[in-house]
């Protein structure tokens, strides 16, 4: 399997990076001031799970299309913020030929109209990632913690088909902790109500989970935002199995716990937010089947106005 990486920054940057270590032929594009930092210094990885820091094959926008014109590549894997999206399709149109796989890893759903509209559905995969990881200033992907997960498959489900399977035995040969899904839309939709709940309630509150919930109203205010994101879930057809709200649940409401979304951390770092991609989706999806949903309305309220004020 031949595969594209768009940018070699945190979350592209280690999962790419960890692929390549073992052997699988991956390409980062980068811009060339990063090609230069790659030329010079080798991709550089510090993670709990191990540091690491070697070549690695990358190319800029203006060689991409030569580059995929010689060698197809079978998939591009798509890590960008989502304010980036409609760029970072410009970006990887030219390495998406006619038997190439998009596997996006974006938080949330909203994404997939773009991409479908683009490159058709049948030539999207879905995905979503598990890690907390950054670029740091001499670039070196930072992952902060051992959480490093891939989750992919089919958006229409049923049995594991063969570029599933062969983006799996890649994960294997590189060790990396990754499911092959034959449900991939309740995966997000798992994922989706909790980091939902979880950057509406700590970007609107300024704190992680510890102190939000140590306050007097704390926990009922996080457990009253993840029931509105749950609701939404069982009107999309996709009801969130007990056992993931029960886990969803303590990890929003756990006394102490430093928990934050990162969008929390982009904001506290005066960063643009994916505020529209997560939370104003949710909240549209709510609004459309009817369904109150004042707290996420007034996070969004909130986070448009940060952004607005950014803006300005």
């Amino acid at each position: 399997m031949r595969i594209l990486i768009l940018g070699a920054g945190g979350t592209g940057g280690y999962f790419g990076g960890r692929l390549a270590q073992a052997g699988v032929d991956v390409t980062f594009l980068v811009r060339p001031n990063r090609a230069a930092q790659l030329d010079r210094d080798g991709l550089v990885i510090r993670s709990p799970l191990g540091d690491a820091a070697f070549p690695v094959a990358h190319v800029t926008a203006d060689a991409l299309p030569q580059l995929a014109q010689a060698r197809p590549f079978d998939l591009v894997i798509l890590s960008c913020k989502a304010y980036d999206l409609d760029s970072s399709i410009e970006a990887i149109a030219p390495a998406v030929g006619a038997n190439t796989t998009v596997l996006p890893i974006l938080n949330g759903l909203r994404h997939y109209a773009a991409l479908d509209a683009r490159f058709g559905r049948d030539n999207v995969l879905g995905g979503l990632c598990f890690i907390s990881a950054t670029k740091a200033d001499d670039g070196a992907v930072l992952h902060l913690d051992k959480p490093a997960k891939l989750t992919f498959g089919e958006r229409d489900g049923g049995a594991i088909s063969a570029r599933v399977a062969s983006l799996a035995a890649a994960c294997e040969s590189a060790s990396l902790d990754h499911v092959a899904s034959t449900d991939i839309a309740q995966e997000q939709w798992i994922k989706y109500t909790f980091l939902t709940a979880l950057a509406a309630g700590t970007c609107l509150m300024r704190a992680d989970v510890g102190n939000i919930v140590a306050t007097d109203h704390g926990t009922a205010f996080m457990q009253a935002l993840y029931n509105e994101c749950l609701a939404v879930a069982a009107q999309a057809g996709q009801p969130i199995p007990q056992k993931a709200q029960d886990i969803a649940l303590t990890a929003v409401t756990k006394p102490g716990s430093p928990i934050k979304a990162s969008m929390l951390r982009d904001l506290e770092a005066g960063q643009r937010v994916e505020a529209a991609h997560i939370v104003g989706d949710m909240l549209e999806r709510a609004l459309a089947a009817g369904q109150a949903a004042p707290l996420l309305q007034t996070a969004y309220c909130h986070l448009q106005a940060y952004e607005a004020q950014r803006a300005g």
